[in-house]
């Protein structure tokens, strides 16, 4: 499958909680990171979400917000992946920033040029990547 999606991660379902109107779904993906993703009951039960069954999550590079010096329990969104940033590709207004995880997954983040020179992103620099569940895609074959 080819999507916009700048971030893709395979793995498998390792957690369903279910609601009564939204479920969360934690993938495990094959480079070790924990994906926790927010998606209508409806939808869980249409893919046939469950324990062990391959899926893929999806998120956009414009959902990923890049911090450094981050603690990631006094940050209320759900994945907050740290890293080193391999790469800065500077636009006119927005720079393309990936950040290298511990297992080898790349997590693409666009953020403002301004907050590229503010952070003091750089490649070798530790940041991390963060997104709301809400955010996550989840999809199967």
């Amino acid at each position: 499958m080819r999507t916009s999606a700048r971030n893709h991660f395979a793995g498998q379902v390792s957690e369903v909680k279910a609601g009564a109107v939204n479920d969360e779904i934690t993938l495990s993906t094959q480079d070790g990171l924990e994906i926790v993703a927010v998606i209508t009951h409806g939808s869980a039960a249409s893919l046939g979400l469950a324990v062990g069954k391959p899926a893929f999550a999806l998120v956009k590079a414009s959902s990923v917000i890049v911090m450094v010096d981050v603690d990631a329990s006094k940050v209320s969104a759900r994945n907050c992946i740290a890293g080193t940033v391999a790469s800065v590709t500077k636009g006119a207004v927005n720079s393309e920033v990936i950040i290298a995880a511990q297992g080898g997954a790349q997590i693409a983040a666009i953020v403002t040029n301004e907050s590229v020179d503010r952070l003091a992103l750089a490649s070798g620099t530790a940041a991390a990547a963060i997104f709301k569940a809400s955010s996550v895609i989840v999809g199967v074959d």
